[in-house]
């Protein structure tokens, strides 16, 4: 894929889906959401962008109504979501001047934001889980610093949709816990 960034984030969040199976049902820090609902959210998200920039198929259900579970289980729906936006993105053309996301108060993006703005929600999604099941942060420091861009493009315009307000930063921070912050997140959850 020609895009790194989100080649990463849709590995980090395939493996943490495999590392939550048996706890779809525990907390997250969406607040209204259990683990086995965000990461049906981020399948969902990533069909939504593959069918926005190529030809793949929007999701069967409403992202931001996600079910618990999945037929076939919600690792399986992760990774084939994860499969569609990574043959997607494949196709899509770096040098093209902009393309159309699936975010209302952003239609266009250029194509590495496009791609880091995707990368950001698998990546913060994986997070979201990880910290819920116990399992170690796949948002490394480089990480978060690759996806500050995207974040920085879309995040004031879905705030109190998508983002919280972002919360004060705090001094000793890495770049993964102040892009948290940014987009309205503990990095001390628990």
């Amino acid at each position: 894929m020609t895009f790194d960034v989100l080649t990463t984030a849709l590995d980090a969040l395939r493996g943490v889906a495999d590392g939550a199976t048996d706890r779809l049902d525990q907390p997250t820090p969406c607040s209204d959401w259990t683990v086995g609902q965000v990461l049906m959210h981020a399948a969902g998200d990533q069909h939504a962008w593959a069918a926005t920039v190529g030809s793949a198929s929007m999701p069967t259900y409403n992202p931001f109504d996600p079910p618990q579970d999945a037929e076939g289980g919600v690792a399986e729906a992760v990774r084939s979501a994860a499969d569609v936006a990574a043959e997607t993105w494949a196709g899509v053309d770096p040098g093209t001047d902009a393309l159309p996301t699936p975010l209302p108060p952003v239609p266009t993006l250029a194509p590495e934001l496009a791609a880091g703005a995707a990368a950001l929600d698998a990546a913060v999604h994986a997070w979201d889980v990880a910290v819920a099941t116990g399992q170690p942060s796949p948002l490394t420091p480089q990480l978060a610093a690759q996806l500050r861009p995207a974040a920085e493009a879309t995040a004031d315009s879905l705030r109190g949709f998508a983002y919280a307000a972002a919360l004060p930063e705090v001094d000793g921070d890495d770049e993964a816990a102040a892009l948290l912050r940014y987009l309205g997140r503990d990095p001390a959850w628990s």
